[in-house]
């Protein structure tokens, strides 16, 4: 029997008040099962700003956390022991925000990606914000040139839900989100995970939305279509 979790990805694009319970938040940590749970904090994306990780764990605090572990990986001469001590102890993983691409490179060059991988399929919970989310699923979108749309590339992520996503571009119309299916395999599915929502995303590539509706998108031979929105269970 598997011992993998379900992977939460939050959306993200909204400022939060970490004086304020947020709601999203303590859905997802309430779902884990485990009462004031231990996060650790992995901030690559964001180069592990401390001012981005001070205010992110009081939110996550306000929500129902216990401690809020800053896992550093990026800073030269960071303990890789220590950070896989803090990852072990913890009852679930945070992925913050920031830069997709940084962030998956960052974890490949300190040979922490297969670490988190390990992880996840010993059964501990993960959960990724904005660029975490995009980071947690199995390949992003980058360019070579960004003025030339001819270079766009698919590059692997860490895999863990194992589904392509974006976050919080419901203005911007999915343009990445539709960048990266176009790269994909004829009837591929990508997921645009609205503002203030979140998807639960199961071992078998199952998606659930939470907070709202997710929008979905399918490659049908060189177009890619709109397809029903995902509605939450409870709709």
């Amino acid at each position: 029997m598997s011992d993998k979790k379900p992977v939460y990805l939050l959306a993200g694009g909204r400022p939060r008040n970490p004086e304020t319970p947020d709601l999203l938040f303590q859905t997802v940590l309430g779902g884990i099962g485990v009462v004031s749970p231990r996060i650790a904090y992995v901030g690559v994306a964001s180069g592990d700003d401390e001012s981005f990780f001070g205010r992110t764990a009081g939110v996550l605090k306000a929500a129902g956390a216990g401690r809020v572990s800053h896992v550093l990986i990026s800073p030269e001469g960071a303990s890789l022991k220590r950070a896989q001590d803090i990852l072990k102890s913890a009852d679930i993983v945070f992925v913050s925000g920031g830069d997709v691409d940084r962030g998956v490179r960052v974890l490949r060059e300190k040979n922490m990606a297969a670490f988190l991988v390990e992880l996840y399929e010993q059964g501990t919970p993960f959960l990724g914000v904005s660029a975490g989310s995009i980071m947690l699923a199995k390949e992003w979108v980058r360019w070579r040139d960004p003025e030339d749309n001819k270079t766009a590339e698919l590059f692997p992520c860490l895999g863990l839900a194992p589904i392509i996503c974006d976050t919080h571009d419901e203005q911007g119309g999915w343009q990445e989100l539709k960048a990266a299916l176009r790269l994909e395999e004829d009837k591929a599915r990508g997921y645009g995970i609205v503002t203030g929502t979140a998807i639960r995303v199961f071992p078998d590539g199952g998606v659930e939305a939470i907070g709202g509706a997710t929008h979905q998108y399918v490659r049908h031979g060189r177009k890619v279509e709109r397809a029903p929105d995902i509605l939450p269970a409870c709709s």
